[in-house]
């Protein structure tokens, strides 16, 4: 986290909590049983945890396994320690997809009473007109209910940058569909503070600490806490 003159700074200026409450220096703390905190984000420990950010090429699965035989994002990152996926992209839908072993960041990012923004870059055959973009800003009525309002913005010809931090099964993709623009190509370009341009398809890399840090961070009221710009597509 920081050298061990950084650390002594950060506990002299009250930085630093052990179980709830204010270090000082001079205290003890057991990394393995206690709480530590910096600027209020628990800091974790445990060196087996993994955190990959890989970029889900279509025709490529979310689940564990498939009985048909489709390859899986598991697959296509290291086999130790096991891992899951943080959320799902459908078959063929593109894009970064988070992947750990970390289950309290994994409750955190999809637990339906919270919501991280998931930005994505949509293909339709036609340009959109005004008023498409306006109903998706505004919210769409879908057979499971209304969406909140998104954040939408045309980037040229019959391409859409949509930004939504809900997590309905194929949500992107169905809103399309109501507004009579199915898609033709559909990928995801962030993850609430996560994004890769440099990725191409079927690579991943690991999240450095500063990425699991703003995680961590994240402010889960719907977007996260800086503002900047997980499951179903």
């Amino acid at each position: 986290m920081a050298s061990r003159r950084a650390s002594e700074d950060l506990i002299v200026d009250g930085r630093i909590t052990v179980n709830g409450r204010v270090a000082r220096l001079g205290n003890r703390a057991d990394a393995a049983t206690d709480e530590i905190a910096v600027d209020g984000t628990v800091l974790s420990t445990d060196v087996d945890l993994v955190h990959y950010l890989l970029q889900k090429p279509a025709g490529v699965i979310c689940t564990a396994d498939d009985p048909g035989g489709r390859p899986t994002a598991i697959e296509l990152v290291p086999p130790e320690p096991r891992v899951w996926t943080v959320g799902r992209l459908d078959v063929e839908t593109e894009g970064l997809l988070l992947l750990t072993n970390d289950g309290p960041m994994t409750q955190r990012l999809t637990h339906p009473s919270h919501g991280i923004e998931k930005e994505y870059l949509v293909q339709v055959q036609h340009p959109p007109a005004p008023g498409m973009l306006r109903r998706l800003r505004e919210g769409i009525e879908l057979d499971d209910g209304p969406t909140a309002p998104a954040r939408v913005a045309s980037q040229g010809e019959g391409l859409v940058r949509i930004t939504i931090h809900e997590g309905r099964n194929r949500q992107v993709r169905r809103m399309f569909d109501a507004v009579g623009h199915p898609v033709l190509r559909l990928v995801r370009t962030r993850i609430g503070p996560l994004a890769d341009r440099s990725l191409g398809p079927g690579e991943w890399r690991s999240l450095t600490r500063a990425e699991v840090l703003a995680l961590d961070g994240l402010d889960l009221s719907g977007r996260d806490a800086g503002g900047a710009g997980p499951p179903g597509a």
